[in-house]
């Protein structure tokens, strides 16, 4: 497989894509104007403890306060509590007080009016380890396969970790020696060492460590042995990664290369299926298409035969059309960085080998996503439910805001409708004016639908009304939005031409 990492830096933002067999599969994007907070760890004061969500409000120095599962505390050594209570049978009154100050680590980004979701649970990632230092344990990295390997890492890192301390093995451990290890452990565990530093001596809410820049965790976390090049644009960016990667990983130094050109991402096209992650509907390549919505519970894709037709067999057909969409979801989530539950509404097929024939491509094409998934299958209202790993935001919730007209809801009132809210509007000034002349503005389909309201019924406003209705087409204006006021005497010239008279 062909894997490249593109690196567009322009002062004001740094994009970095990864690229496999010519297809962008990953984005990840960091703006001046939009802080990620994932990852950094703070000394936190707990403003209030709410027995009935078994939860808490943690004041970290944001502008919303953080929320704290119960399940995502941990009592640290010492603590007077000595009942060993699973976790989700422990009362948040009994772990927390308001103005307890604790550490605690961003696990998710705000998002809309929500605040971050913190936990006491703290990792450090290095480039071959994570460190967790309130677990006792060794995890190994699902993605290396091999019983041989994963028991000797096991042995290796239960050999050096710190005693009451967890580590997790990276995906890019696997053959790396006890000395490699070794060294990483040293330093991540010198780094938590100064942060408890910095929590001894800094007053609640203050922030302990930040998490590392776009371009230290490209070179921390996506720049491995299978990386065949890394292309950047700017050469300030390209000598930075340059010596970031000397220290983490020397031997694929070589590997990045400096490509000074503002279409660096118009490389396989990468600017155009950015673009195309960032539409509701995504057409594939057999003329079928998936709808994409996005709610604050969940995400649902709707899969449609499109322009696709098959040859000679419905099933046939349908179970292609769903297979190809599986593929393409799978990409999507991916590119996107959707997490969280997704509902999946394939087309409907009759024979349960269809149905796990989607089910199996859907699962293998996820396997290549870093981002930890669950498929659980059709439900009985043939839906497929599954979940992805939530953390930061979503490439949408990075690259777009909402919409400042529809405040997010996608939808705006029809000119039909406007066209009734300005004729009542209409009546109600007529009726408190002594000037029985009327200037209007509206949007142009708007007015559109006032002309064809006059030709066919005849009359918009009431006949008995007695006013005078001249109504002038902004595209300025909002379609929703309109004006209606007493339209003065020295202003009738001007109104005469560039209004629309409607009666």
């Amino acid at each position: 497989m062909n894997k490249e990492i593109l690196v567009d830096a322009n002062g004001f933002s740094t994009r970095v894509a990864v690229v496999e067999n010519g297809a962008p599969v990953e984005l990840y994007v960091e703006q001046e104007s939009s802080q990620r907070l994932v990852g950094n760890i703070y000394n936190g004061r707990v403003q209030n403890v709410l027995p009935g969500m078994q939860a808490a409000f943690v004041d970290i120095g944001l502008e919303r306060n953080a929320f704290l599962y119960a399940g995502d505390i941990v009592l640290p050594d010492g603590s007077d509590d000595e009942v060993e209570a699973p976790q989700e049978t422990r009362n948040i009154r009994d772990l927390l007080k308001p103005g307890q100050t604790i550490m605690v680590q961003v696990a998710k980004d705000p998002v809309g009016t929500k605040g971050a979701r913190v936990t006491t649970h703290i990792t450090l990632a290095g480039r071959s380890l994570v460190l967790m230092p309130t677990m006792d344990y060794v995890g190994i990295s699902r993605r290396i396969e091999r019983d041989e390997e994963r028991t000797r890492l096991r042995r290796i890192l239960n050999e050096i970790k710190p005693q009451g301390m967890g580590v997790i093995v990276r995906t890019a451990s696997a053959g790396k020696s006890r000395e490699a290890f070794k060294e990483d452990m040293e330093s991540i565990r010198n780094l938590y060492k100064e942060i408890e530093k910095r929590a001894k001596r800094k007053k609640a809410p203050a922030l302990l460590h930040e998490e590392q820049s776009l371009l230290f965790r490209t070179a921390r976390d996506l720049l491995m042995k299978d990386v065949d090049r890394v292309f950047v644009n700017d050469e300030a960016t390209f000598e930075q990664l340059r010596e970031i990667t000397e220290v983490m990983a020397p031997k694929l130094k070589p590997r990045i290369l400096l490509k000074q050109s503002e279409a660096l991402f118009d490389r396989y096209e990468t600017e155009s299926k950015i673009d195309k992650a960032l539409a509701r509907k995504v057409w594939l390549k057999n003329g079928s298409y998936i709808i994409i919505d996005r709610t604050e519970a969940l995400t649902c894709i709707d899969v449609n035969t499109g322009k696709y037709v098959g040859k000679d067999d419905l099933e046939k057909t349908i179970t292609a059309a769903n297979c190809e969409a599986a593929l393409e979801i799978a990409r999507q989530l991916r590119l996107r960085d959707i997490g969280g539950i997704i509902i999946i509404d394939f087309i409907d097929m009759e024979r349960e080998s269809n149905r796990s024939m989607v089910l199996n491509t859907l699962k293998n094409a996820l396997k290549d996503d870093h981002t930890r998934s669950h498929v659980f299958g059709f439900t009985h209202l043939g839906l497929v439910e599954m979940t992805r790993k939530k953390t930061g935001r979503s490439l949408g919730d990075t690259l777009q805001v909402t919409c400042p007209y529809c405040n997010g809801d996608a939808h705006v009132l029809a000119a039909e409708t406007v066209m009734g809210k300005v004729k009542k509007q209409t009546m109600q000034v007529l009726k408190g004016s002594n000037n029985k002349r009327m200037l209007i503005e509206v949007h142009p389909d708007v007015a559109a639908a006032m002309e064809f309201a006059e030709k066919k019924h005849g009359r918009v406003f009431p006949e008995d009304a007695g006013g005078q209705y001249f109504v002038r087409a902004s595209a300025q204006l909002h379609m929703e939005k309109f004006t209606v006021r007493p339209l003065a005497e020295k202003r009738l010239a001007e109104a005469k031409k560039d209004c629309k008279i409607i009666h």
